[in-house]
């Protein structure tokens, strides 16, 4: 497949010059490495001793040996060359980390959205068993009336006992023997 400006069919775009295609995921990945490194007090120590080094070696070697006399000109434009890397670096790192704050914080809110419906729901479920237990017997419910319905059975067993003597006493023929019983 031929590319755009290579097809004779195609004007050219005047005056729009291609730059080299990146990754900016990688371009990202890698500045948030850089800005992390110069976070670090590894970092400060190394560049502490570096400029300890480039001010003992450019005041202390001999005249013919320094490469930055005195004023250190070349030094402070080599850490402001730095400087002038580093602030758009850290900034890309920030703003990569903002974002994935951002992605974190919405998917925290989507959760957080489903955890309250599932809670909401299940605060209905449960009222509504409490409604529906409100009508089922309980086991205490079952046995107080069984045991009440017991009671009864003995008294009803007891009262027809009782009237079954009754009858059978007046039914027998009064007898004289004061015995006899």
């Amino acid at each position: 497949m031929t590319e755009r400006r290579d097809r004779l069919d195609q004007p050219r775009e005047p005056g729009r010059v291609q730059l080299p295609k990146f990754d900016p995921e990688a371009f990202g990945r890698w500045s948030e490495s850089i800005a992390r490194y110069m976070g670090t007090a590894k970092f400060i120590v190394y560049m502490t001793v570096v400029i300890a080094a480039w001010f003992a070696w450019n005041t202390l070697a001999p005249e013919n040996l320094r490469f930055d006399p005195y004023t250190f000109t070349f030094l402070t434009l080599v850490l402001s060359l730095q400087a002038s890397y580093a602030a758009p670096l850290i900034l890309l790192a920030q703003n990569r980390q903002t974002d994935r704050d951002r992605l974190i914080m919405e998917e925290d809110r989507r959760r957080a959205a489903m955890q309250k419906a599932d809670t909401e729901f299940l605060a209905r479920e449960i009222a509504a068993l409490r409604i529906a237990l409100n009508d089922v017997a309980t086991r205490d419910f079952l046995r107080t009336e069984l045991s009440r319905l017991a009671d009864e059975l003995d008294e009803a067993a007891l009262r027809r006992e009782k009237r079954a003597r009754q009858d059978e006493a007046s039914s027998r023929p009064a007898s004289t023997d004061p015995y006899e019983d």
